[in-house]
């Protein structure tokens, strides 16, 4: 049996799950306040975007991880010995990372090494900042051998991930150090780089499964082949 997913279908399914949990994560923040929710229980700590471990954490996650089996199904598809066939390999390691570090905050560690204070309040974004540029220059000729479509779904997908999950640190760090985490600007400035971390990994994984119609290949598993029958057994006489 094949099952096959229209594209059209899979978009609809991402977005509107992606509004989903935003949309709840913001309506507990601006509720929060005006009904007196618990910050430490109930509805906020599980839906809030300004919190961990919990169902925005768990879809991010997933989405990443899923980015992460598409570019090795990629790179397991590739011609053998091709040129970029590790570049493909390196996007699915990183890709399982981040939705490793999505669950247990590893990059956090990297805060402590710095106070510094200021927009760089959450100093782990300077290691960050220099991971990620290094990661670019050693992709500019893989992004340059892709299908022009393709190569600036890449970026623009990219792009939107990297504003998020890294320039909105410093805005968001500055807002920390002055007034904390527990008020509603902290809450607005947060859910505008979760959504957009969703947003660049829902893109991304759209364009990674568009990149796999466009060269006609196909994820598939095929039965089981059956077992050869079992020879009978001979009974003493």
């Amino acid at each position: 049996m094949q099952i096959t997913l229209a594209s059209a279908r899979l978009r609809t399914a991402l977005f509107a799950s992606m509004a989903a949990v935003a949309g709840a994560g913001l309506a507990v923040e601006v509720l929060k306040p005006i009904l007196g929710l618990k910050s430490r229980s109930g509805v906020v700590p599980l839906l809030s975007l300004s919190y961990e471990q919990n169902v925005p954490t768990w879809y991010t996650s997933c989405l990443l991880f899923a980015c992460s089996l598409t570019l090795a199904a990629i790179a397991a598809g590739a011609r053998r010995g091709g040129r970029f066939v590790k570049h493909w390999w390196g996007l699915a390691a990183a890709f399982l990372y981040i939705s490793l570090d999505e669950v247990v905050e590893i990059h956090e560690a990297a805060s402590s090494w710095l106070d510094l204070g200021g927009v760089l309040y959450f100093s782990w974004v300077i290691p960050a900042a220099v991971v990620v540029a290094a990661f670019a220059l050693a992709y500019l000729g893989f992004l340059a051998h892709l299908p022009r479509g393709t190569r600036n779904r890449f970026l623009l997908s990219g792009s939107i991930y990297v504003a998020g999950a890294l320039a909105l640190e410093l805005p968001l760090g500055y807002w920390t150090e002055q007034a904390g985490s527990n008020n509603l600007v902290y809450a607005l400035i947060d859910f505008v780089e979760e959504s957009m971390e969703m947003l660049g990994v829902n893109l991304f994984l759209l364009s990674l499964v568009d990149h796999l119609a466009v060269q006609g290949w196909t994820i598939g598993f095929s039965p089981a082949a059956p077992e050869p029958p079992s020879a009978p057994v001979e009974r003493a006489a």
